[in-house]
C-alpha cells in the first residue's frame, strides 16, 4: 500500500523542466483567446441558421443563402481557431471583414427586394458581434498575448 501522506518529490532537477514550463505558459496565454474562439464559432452557427430563426421572406432567398454561406465560413473559421489556433490566429482580421460584410449585405445582396427590419437588424447585430470578436482577436495578436510563443 502506498503512503499518501508524504510530499511529491522535487522536480527542479528534471531535464524537461524548461519545456514543461513553456508548455504551461502557452496554455495560460491561450486561455484569453478561448472565449473569442468559441464565440466566433457560435456567431457563425447563428448566422447560418438565422434566416430560419428570423423568418426571412421567401422573396429574399439571396440573403438567406448569403447568411448560410457566410455563417458556415465563420463557423469553420471559429472551429479552426479552436482546433489549430497556432496557425489560424494570424487570420483573425478576416472575422472583422466578415462582420462588415454582414452589416452591409441586406442592402448589397437584396438589390431587387426590400429587406424587412428584422432582416436588417439581424445582420447588423451579427456583423457587429463578428467585428468586435475580430477586433478583440486582433488585439490579442497585436498585444502579443495570443501569439507570444507561436512562431
Amino acid at each position: 500500500m502506498s503512503d499518501l501522506g508524504h510530499r511529491a518529490p522535487d522536480i527542479t532537477g528534471h531535464p524537461d523542466l524548461a519545456e514543461m514550463r513553456e508548455r504551461y505558459a502557452k496554455l495560460d496565454a491561450r486561455r484569453e483567446a478561448v472565449a473569442i474562439d468559441g464565440l466566433v464559432l457560435l456567431t457563425g452557427i447563428y448566422a447560418a441558421i438565422s434566416p430560419w430563426v428570423v423568418h426571412f421572406r421567401a422573396s429574399n432567398i439571396d440573403l438567406s443563402v448569403n447568411n448560410l454561406i457566410i455563417g458556415l465560413v465563420l463557423a469553420a473559421f471559429g472551429l479552426g481557431l479552436t482546433t489549430a489556433g497556432d496557425r489560424m490566429y494570424r487570420l483573425t482580421w478576416t472575422c472583422a471583414v466578415i462582420g462588415v460584410w454582414m452589416i452591409i449585405s441586406p442592402w448589397g445582396v437584396t438589390l431587387g427586394h426590400h429587406p424587412t427590419a428584422g432582416m436588417i437588424w439581424n445582420n447588423v447585430l451579427i456583423g457587429a458581434v463578428a467585428c468586435l470578436l475580430g477586433f478583440g482577436a486582433v488585439g490579442l495578436v497585436m498585444g502579443g498575448r495570443g501569439m507570444r510563443m507561436r512562431r
